[in-house]
């Protein structure tokens, strides 16, 4: 793993608590060179990914990437920077790739109309053994809890959730540069800060429903744990809940967030439930390395069919 605890780090602008490498390029050649690796993926495309990209393209090494983040709208988000000219970008920087890696169906059929090549599924996984049902008087608030957990950012569009006007409490788990606006336009709204592990596993399973505002999340991993958690999901009819939720009678996707809510906290916990079960690691797991594309004569891994 070659990430930015390796190198001196400067702050991403607007996520300071994301530390970008700072000239990274000849010490990546060297680790890739010292370790000889039987596979090369690429796992973002900020300064590590370029400088590992330009050294692969340099040595004639094949390499795999993956797309976990729709970079183009959170640049757009902040500074109305034109999405033509970054994904342009992104496009160089990934089809030069033997594959892209994408969670769902509908993140691969929006890169291929905008000219991404190679795409292959590598779907995601949840921990159902850390995210379950609970006993739900571990939170005091009124009730229903409706809950958002996540970075606390402009791109993730969580004013529609505070502004709502549904019964019971919001409660916001998870911090980041929006939090301080936020928390003094809606003081009635609970911000709890970011959790981990076991005490983030808890607060999913002591609210009554998930509410998901963004509207430009490839996937969103914590629909899975809310799922994991018992907890039905409202959200807009978008890539991440379209792709896990679908049709499924586990979440409501509406444009009208305040109505799904509200049908959301009728569904049983159960069916939830059971709808995580099948997004389980090992799945995960097996389509990473498949996708993975072998180079050095290494039979260690094959490559997708």
């Amino acid at each position: 793993m070659v990430t930015p605890d390796r190198f001196r780090t400067i702050p991403c602008p607007t996520y300071p608590e994301i530390r970008l490498a700072v000239l990274p390029g000849a010490k990546t050649a060297q680790l890739i060179e010292d370790f000889q690796p039987e596979a090369i993926h690429i796992a973002t495309e900020g300064p590590l990914g370029q400088a590992a990209r330009k050294h692969c393209l340099s040595r004639g090494y094949p390499y795999t990437t993956a797309y976990h983040t729709r970079f183009p709208e959170y640049i757009h988000a902040r500074c109305k920077f034109p999405l033509s000219w970054s994904y342009a970008h992104l496009r160089k920087f990934h089809n030069t790739g033997k594959r892209i890696m994408v969670a769902t169906q509908t993140i691969e059929d929006d890169l291929k109309m905008r000219g991404f090549n190679n795409i292959v599924r590598w779907t995601r996984g949840v921990n159902t053994e850390l995210f379950h049902p609970r006993k739900e008087d571990f939170l005091d608030f009124p009730r229903p809890i409706s809950v958002y957990v996540g970075r606390v950012a402009i791109e993730k569009n969580i004013e529609a959730f505070l502004k709502l006007n549904i019964p019971g409490t919001k409660m916001i788990v998870g911090d980041g540069p929006a939090r301080a606006h936020l928390e003094d336009k809606y003081p009635a709204a609970k911000f709890v800060g970011a959790r981990e592990g076991e005490d983030l596993a808890r607060h999913f399973a002591a609210s009554d429903v998930f509410v998901f505002p963004s509207r430009t999340d490839t996937f969103g991993l914590v629909l899975l744990e809310a799922l994991a958690s018992g907890l039905p999901v409202a959200a807009y009819p978008v890539p991440g809940p379209l792709d896990v939720i679908g049709d499924a009678p586990v979440g409501v996707l509406s444009e009208d967030l305040e109505s799904a809510v509200k049908k959301a906290l009728t569904i049983d916990p159960l069916l939830c439930r059971k709808h995580a079960e099948g997004f389980s690691w090992d799945k995960s797991i097996d389509q990473f390395f498949s996708n993975l594309y072998p180079f050095r004569g290494s039979e260690a891994v094959k490559p997708a069919a």
